[in-house]
């Protein structure tokens, strides 16, 4: 496929995964070559644009724009990105038999969720996903249970540890499913730890994360996590 191809492939995905999307990315933006600044710029700024809210994908881009050979820090990039101890490191941190509550399917947290098998979950839907990752869960001998939104609050009351992934963080707040403010206020009232997991690319520096920000559609402040 040629590298502009790619890009547009990669700027219109859905609901993907952000590894795949930097994993994409990379390899679109890598084959450009380094002779193309300009064309790295644009495309860069495309990408960004039609997904703002991927953390990695800000990460990817200014680690690209700030390096003296873009093709090789591209896939530097994903090998990182690939192997990102977070999932390894949260399934080695989770209390044993502990009940945990998530939100939606979290890219980084289920992989954890998965090496567990003495852990149970309660997973309070989020973007419609709650149903089918409970699914896989049960399919993997994990305890499961899908919870509705409207039951966030006795899910999080229930459990002894509420993780959230977040998408994107910055020095003092963070880009979680719909629904991350909620649990993380009545664990606080109950008393019961918040993790919060943001693995390679995620947490942003403070100039970065402020233009993530002003690139969010901030039209309707109620769907704000």
């Amino acid at each position: 496929m040629h590298p502009i191809e790619r890009l547009r492939y990669v700027a219109r995905s859905g609901a993907v995964e952000h590894r795949d999307l930097v994993r994409e990315a990379a390899a679109a933006l890598a084959g450009l070559g380094d002779d193309d600044a300009a064309g790295l710029v644009l495309s860069c700024k495309r990408l960004v644009e039609r997904q703002p809210t991927s953390g990695p994908l800000w990460w990817l881009c200014a680690r690209l724009l700030g390096a003296a050979d873009a093709r090789a820090e591209a896939w530097r990039c994903a090998d990182e990105v690939d192997g990102d101890p977070t999932s390894r490191h949260l399934a080695d941190s989770l209390p044993e038999d502990a009940t945990v509550t998530v939100l939606g399917w979290p890219e980084l947290a289920s992989e954890a969720l998965f090496r567990r098998g003495d852990v149970a979950v309660l997973v309070v839907d989020a973007q419609g996903e709650a149903a089918s990752f409970t699914r896989r869960l049960e399919g993997a001998d994990v305890d499961a249970v899908d919870v509705a939104e409207s039951g966030t609050g006795a899910a999080v009351a229930a459990s002894d540890v509420v993780v959230l992934e977040a998408s994107a963080m910055g020095p003092d707040a963070l880009l979680a499913p719909a629904g991350s403010r909620a649990a993380a206020a009545v664990a606080h009232h109950a008393e019961i730890p918040v993790w919060v997991v943001a693995g390679v690319g995620r947490v942003l520096p403070g100039g970065l994360w402020e233009v993530l920000v002003n690139h969010l559609d901030h039209d309707d402040p109620w769907d704000a996590g």
